[in-house]
């Protein structure tokens, strides 16, 4: 059975967006609802995984900080950029959590494809990213790479929750405030920034599309 797709069309604080998933995935757990993939965008934040330094949040006032419970570092998240939570059951799919993030990272460069952009991971460096040739390298000669894409979940006895957040038409100055996920010294960028007049619901119908391509 494929999940339920929810849209909000209104900005979702992130408090009231914790508390939707957690009784989403109590009640999946419990068998009296389906998994559940909510597409959605945040009034602009910054939110806090389970290893975030405290270092890496170079600017504490500039928006709210929340605690997220989720795996990974500092995210910024705000209007343009769109939010996937999958609340989907890892149990029945193979408890197998390592695939499982293979899989959201697969899933977001299908989607990227359908718009005729490249996106790779890397190791060492979680999410997705685009390579940046036509911009100088890094002081140490390594290859410039934007990220486009940033993944963190956590689980609640193998149901999913959290997700991945893809950057459309955000207002990349924002992640200034933070060294975004941990990694210093590549930047960050969008489908629009990269030239491509791209919508959340275009975005929103290729992530439709190319879901079942790794969660059939």
């Amino acid at each position: 059975m494929q999940p339920d797709w929810i849209t909000s069309d209104a900005l979702v604080p992130y408090a009231d967006a914790l508390r939707q998933m957690e009784a989403r995935v109590a009640a999946i757990r419990a068998g009296t609802a389906n998994e559940a993939i909510w597409l959605l965008e945040h009034p602009p934040l910054y939110t806090a995984g389970t290893s975030a330094r405290v270092a890496d949040l170079k600017d504490p006032d500039r928006f709210p900080v929340h605690e997220a419970r989720r795996g990974g570092q500092y995210t910024y998240h705000g209007p343009g950029q769109r939010v996937a939570y999958v609340m989907l059951d890892v149990g029945a799919r193979g408890r197998d959590v390592r695939a499982f993030v293979q899989a959201l990272e697969g899933w977001v460069i299908d989607a990227l494809a359908e718009f005729g952009l490249k996106g790779e991971i890397r190791d060492g460096r979680v999410g997705v990213w685009i390579s940046r040739p036509d911009r100088p390298p890094l002081p140490d000669g390594t290859a410039r790479e934007d990220k486009i894409a940033a993944i963190g979940i956590r689980l609640s006895r193998w149901i999913s929750y959290h997700g991945l957040s893809i950057n459309v038409e955000p207002d990349l100055s924002h992640f200034d405030g933070i060294v975004p996920c941990g990694i210093r010294g590549h930047g960050v960028t969008s489908l629009v920034d990269l030239g491509l007049p791209v919508t959340l619901a275009d975005l929103d119908d290729a992530l439709k599309r190319t879901f079942v391509q790794r969660f059939p």
